[in-house]
């Protein structure tokens, strides 16, 4: 009798772990996200190398204002320094922003190059934490929002 209160308790409990389990999934993967959720302008820092083309392999820093239209279009400008060499730079290009708060960018650059990268939105949507995913790069970049929400100049 004592073994099989053991075996229902055991049950019962897996059941809830199970059920909080999948609970605690949903919402990780559904926080109700889109596109709208990314709108206005960020203050970018990059930093990291390029490993390839050895043309340009070395040493990356940037500073950029970047505007999200919460629609899904992205625009830029900024300032690059490859090694060293500092060079103006703007871009624009497309974003999708997924329901767990996870996205990606497309990007033309008017140095003639396409960057793509990966993000996540945090800090109720004041930052965005960014790695560059094009191969031959190792940079990473964070985003704060200009001027948060609540900011009296917003």
């Amino acid at each position: 009798m004592k073994g099989s209160s053991i075996a229902k308790t055991f049950a019962i409990a897996a059941v809830i772990a199970l059920a909080l389990g999948i609970a605690s999934t949903a919402n990780a993967q559904d926080k109700g996200c889109s596109n709208a959720s990314l709108q206005g302008t960020f203050a970018d820092k990059d930093t990291g190398v390029i490993t390839s083309p050895p043309a340009v392999a070395g040493s990356f820093a940037g500073v950029n204002l970047e505007t999200f239209d919460g629609k899904g279009t992205i625009t830029g400008a900024g300032t690059v320094s490859l090694n060293g060499n500092i060079v103006p730079q703007t871009y624009q290009g497309t974003y999708t922003v997924n329901p767990d708060c996870t996205g990606t960018y497309t990007v033309q650059l008017s140095l003639g190059l396409t960057t793509n990268a990966y993000f996540v939105i945090a800090d109720g949507g004041n930052e965005l934490q960014v790695v560059i995913t094009d191969p031959g790069t190792v940079i990473t970049c964070i985003a704060r929002r200009q001027f948060p929400v609540h900011d009296w100049r917003r």
